[in-house]
């Protein structure tokens, strides 16, 4: 079907009132002042009904997330897989890395196996792999008795069952070996994301900006920067005397040179610090994710995060000891959760979509609403709550006129 969706365009860090969004054969086939559809020759369109105050988004890009409504990635079950990803599609996260976490050899191999066929079908965007190369003093919910030095050999046998998929991969820049994981990844167009890591300032800079360098020189042009897997969380606070990779972090991304993640969903981050981060990094060297897993979309209860047992209480997340394990928000609710927290909507939508889009080389595709590039498209109101999702022109969910 051929649509047209009329309302407030949020796009590329901009506001565009009284828009129009026309979308043709599952392309976005012009975006602008309802006028200008006479001179765009466009075929017949449909024009769905909104609610009054509608706003337009490109569908949202998230480049950590573990699961959903009781499918875990880590566990390698195909089917839960799918159902995770299609409930995520429909809540607005139209494009998405699949998360792992750290495990043995064999369960690392069988999720990635698993997977790998997912992004053959172009039902998520490629995989995510945090660990296993992280520290044992900043493991956070990942499991320590699988965590393990670089192991170049491991990192092959990894990228292989990938497939090709393999898009991003979290390393602590402490570890013996560590650089030649990140020349490797860089190697064959695998962002690396430094995290999960006790490293102090120093060393972290030199490992990020190397790795852009080594970005940079390694004639893959799709694959941007280096990035950070969950800023603040599984790393030391900032001090003073002591600022650790925090600082060094948000230097580089203030520089441009990286992107740091957040999870702006209330639990992982303070507002303030939210605020502070999108402040002086700039919108444009932020990328917000969800870290969610298998409790996203379902009460509380007991659930698992690869082979964690997980306790989600009041929508939090936490291991036995009381360790955050991964988060329970969608990505339009980060969203919504980085507006309140007092970013402009522009800028949060700008970090939950053509940021993340070009972070994995698909800014000519997805992540804003240009023409030409593929209809992924999230209609909210007022309040940034969904109204209706379209992804490659198809609609998931029709819109409800008075809600």
């Amino acid at each position: 079907m051929n649509y047209l969706l009329a309302g407030t365009v949020l796009t590329d860090g901009s506001v565009q009132d009284d828009a129009v969004v026309a979308v043709a054969d599952g392309r976005i086939a012009f975006v602008g002042p309802r006028a200008g559809l006479a001179e765009a020759a466009l075929p017949s369109l449909e024009e769905l009904e909104l609610p009054p105050g509608s706003m337009i988004l490109p569908g949202l890009v998230d480049l950590h997330c573990h699961g959903a409504v009781g499918g875990d990635f880590p566990s390698g079950d195909s089917e839960a897989a799918r159902t995770a990803v299609d409930f995520l599609h429909r809540s607005g996260t139209t494009t998405l890395l699949a998360s792992t976490v750290t495990a043995s050899r064999e369960d690392l191999l069988h999720g990635l196996a698993t997977l790998r066929q997912l992004a053959d079908e172009g039902l998520i965007a490629g995989i995510h792999s945090e660990g296993p190369f992280l520290s044992h003093a900043r493991c956070g919910a990942q499991d320590p008795r699988y965590l393990r030095e670089p192991d170049l050999p491991l990192l092959g046998e990894l990228l292989a069952a990938a497939g090709g998929h393999l898009r991003t991969m979290t390393y602590a820049p402490e570890l013996p070996g560590a650089d030649a994981v990140v020349r490797m990844l860089a190697e064959h167009g695998v962002t690396p994301s430094l995290g999960h890591t006790d490293a102090d300032a120093r060393t972290t800079a030199a490992s990020l900006t190397g790795a852009a360098e080594l970005l940079a020189a390694s004639g893959r042009g799709s694959v941007s920067r280096p990035t950070v897997t969950h800023l603040f969380n599984g790393m030391p606070p900032l001090h003073h005397r002591s600022p650790g990779p925090v600082a060094a972090c948000l230097r580089l991304a203030g520089a441009g040179t990286i992107a740091v993640e957040l999870i702006a969903d209330g639990a992982h981050l303070d507002p303030e610090t939210v605020r502070m981060v999108f402040e002086l990094a700039g919108p444009e060297n932020v990328v917000l994710v969800t870290d969610s897993m298998a409790a996203t979309g379902l009460p509380d209860g007991d659930y698992e995060l690869g082979p964690a047992a997980v306790s989600v209480s009041g929508a939090v997340a936490r291991l036995s000891n009381g360790t955050l394990a991964g988060g329970t928000a969608t990505m339009l609710d980060v969203v919504r959760r980085t507006i309140n927290a007092g970013v402009e909507p522009a800028a949060a939508v700008l970090s939950a979509t053509a940021v993340p889009a070009a972070i994995i080389g698909q800014g000519h595709e997805i992540g804003s609403l240009r023409a030409g590039l593929r209809a992924d498209v999230v209609v909210v109101d007022r309040n940034f709550r969904r109204v209706l999702v379209l992804r490659e022109g198809r609609t998931l969910g029709r819109p409800a006129v008075g809600v």
